[in-house]
């Protein structure tokens, strides 16, 4: 079975020194962005994963990250999901704990 992903909504996402219209907030490139998503300290990946999850276009998603990589941060990501968090957990066939995390309720 051959899988071909959609190209992203604009080439400019492919060019480091571009800023990409998920962060609109700040002056990241995407070069940086694509930095930050390899940062050492897991919650800051989480951060910046999340802002890419909840913010970008679902195809573009795929030119930076694979879903094991979601899934392998997905407990440090959940809380920086917004409303995207359960389509994405969804998508990804992992259990959407709701919101607050059962841990902030106690």
């Amino acid at each position: 079975m051959v899988t071909r992903l959609l190209p992203p909504t604009t080439p400019a996402l492919r060019d480091p020194e571009a800023r990409p219209y998920f962060l609109w907030w700040t002056a990241t490139t995407v070069g940086q962005f694509r930095e930050h998503l390899k940062d050492p300290d897991r919650d800051r990946r989480a951060y910046w994963l999340g802002a890419l999850l909840r913010e970008a276009n679902s195809r573009d998603v795929w030119e930076f990250v694979t879903p094991g990589e979601i899934r392998a941060l997905w407990p440090a990501l959940v809380r920086h999901l917004g409303r995207s968090r359960a389509m994405w957990a969804w998508l990804l066939g992992l259990k959407d704990t709701g919101w607050p995390p059962p841990e902030a309720k106690a």
